[in-house]
């Protein structure tokens, strides 16, 4: 199968959602610096880092420029203050107590570098019901939280503190469609037409 695209994210979530709108694609791991630069603003952070992505991935890749490639990063905010993937579960549980009970952003960027390199912004509010001390440490407990940031799943049993969502499921878990399908569509790959579709 021709693969379409190249996705500059280990992410699991990414590849999913990718699958879900039939895209082929292959991954390509980078390694970027994900350190937040100082008085650096949450969506300028997101859009760097999936550009780095997408160039590392690029770089990788240049005897078949001819395919694009997907960079993204997704960043929790709140107070204006990234949270990342928890160090450990003290972090996560601080964390969780941060988000109880109030809302929050999720910014998502994507980067994609074809005949020429395009970005997109996906800004979602997350509001979470309270979380007690206990539920908290049972969630850790888990093992869902280590590798997301925010130190939550909302794709996963993190959904279950979620009570409402204004903006996209999908860029909470880390790869906005709307905004990506759009950016392919700039390339010639829309979703919509393509061969495992059709009857």
């Amino acid at each position: 199968m021709t693969v379409q695209l190249f996705l500059a994210s280990q992410s699991p979530r990414r590849r999913e959602l990718l699958q879900q709108i039939g895209v082929h694609h292959e991954v390509i791991p980078v390694d970027v610096d994900e350190t937040p630069r100082p008085d650096e603003a949450p969506a300028e952070y997101v859009i760097r880092l999936a550009l780095e992505k997408a160039r590392a991935g690029r770089a990788l890749t240049l005897e078949q420029a001819e395919t694009p490639v997907l960079g993204a990063d997704t960043a929790v905010v709140i107070d204006n203050e990234i949270l990342g993937k928890p160090r450990d579960q003290a972090e996560a549980l601080e964390m969780l107590g941060r988000l109880s009970g109030r809302s929050h952003k999720v910014l998502t960027g994507i980067a994609l570098i074809g005949a020429h390199t395009s970005t997109r912004l996906s800004v979602s509010k997350v509001t979470f019901r309270p979380i007690s001390a206990d539920q908290a440490l049972a969630y850790w407990r888990s093992g869902e939280p280590a590798d997301k940031a925010g130190g939550y799943g909302i794709q996963g049993l993190g959904a279950i503190f979620v009570s409402r969502l204004e903006g996209s499921f999908s860029g909470v878990m880390g790869l906005p469609l709307f905004e990506t399908a759009e950016l392919l569509r700039e390339t010639g790959l829309d979703p919509l037409n393509q061969a495992d579709f059709k009857e």
